[in-house]
């Protein structure tokens, strides 16, 4: 039971940062009703550049963090800017597109920070403590804090402001929303941006929890591409719930069956998909193909 228990403390903190991601996919999806596959590598250039500005300029870990959210922020804003010509007009070349700005990010990672890596080194010095037995890393119990800031901020955002409305609104009807005076292009601008920022936040937390490459991009992006499709595509708390989900999963099988751990989990998906295919929540969101 304790070992469970254990287990489960691991998994909710990386569930967090899956989480975050599965969020950012969910956003721009549900607004837009476009799959960002360059989401993970944003996520990835996040994490290089809170690492960065945290070791190098030495800026404090929540600082680094808030400059990481602000490039990756931007980023997002430049590839939305470049595929809004496409909008409405051809689908699948968006979806080419973003797999293009993917590759470009990592190959700017690669001539930027070379291909080594680097460890980050936890940004608390308190020492874990011991709950019933249970050893709790205080760095975890920041991630989790933090993952749940984000998702109460983004709650917030979308259903209490009149941006967050407009969001919505635009991806429910793109012409109605046109027709009563909303600007359909800064929406999905604004939720490429807030995603993109998402999964700065996202990549700048796991960096003491993994190595920071050019290939976390990929781990992070696959689980919480899986964690938005297991929740529900579109369906931010689905996202939340998925991640979460992931997360403890890939911590069980990495405990029990080692080298196996990643099969494992996506056998257990596979499963969970095919039992529901909507996800957990099965919110149906806009499609413009």
């Amino acid at each position: 039971m304790q070992e469970t228990l254990q287990t489960l403390v691991g998994g909710l903190s990386l569930g967090a940062v899956y989480a975050l991601v599965a969020m950012g996919f969910s956003l721009v999806y549900r607004t837009m009703g476009l799959v960002n596959f360059a989401h993970a590598d944003i996520a990835m250039i996040g994490a290089y550049t809170a690492s960065t500005f945290y070791l190098t300029v030495r800026l404090p870990f929540a600082a680094a963090m808030a400059v990481a959210i602000v490039v990756t922020g931007a980023i997002g804003l430049v590839i939305e800017r470049v595929l809004r010509p496409l909008e409405n007009k051809d689908f699948d070349l968006m979806l080419i597109g973003t797999i293009g700005f993917g590759i470009v990010l990592q190959a700017l990672a690669i001539i930027i920070w070379g291909t080594t890596g680097r460890a980050v080194p936890s940004p608390l010095d308190a020492a874990p403590f011991t709950v019933l037995g249970i050893r709790v890393r205080t760095y975890d119990l920041l991630v989790m804090a933090v993952a749940a800031l984000a998702v109460v901020g983004l709650g917030f955002f979308l259903s209490r402001t009149k941006r967050g409305a407009a969001m919505q609104a635009a991806a429910l009807d793109h012409e109605a929303a046109t027709a009563v005076g909303i600007d359909v292009g800064r929406s999905n601008a604004l939720a490429f941006a807030i995603g993109a920022g998402l999964a700065a936040l996202a990549g700048g937390l796991v960096g003491p929890m993994l190595y920071v490459d050019a290939s976390l991009g990929g781990a992070l992006g696959i689980k919480g591409f899986a964690a938005a499709m297991l929740g529900g595509f579109g369906s931010i708390h689905g996202a939340v719930v998925g991640g979460i989900a992931i997360g403890v999963l890939d911590s069980y099988a990495a405990g029990h069956f080692q080298g196996y751990s990643v099969l494992v989990t996506f056998l257990v998906f596979t499963v969970a998909i095919m039992i529901r295919p909507m996800g957990i929540f099965g919110e149906r969101t806009v499609s413009r193909a």
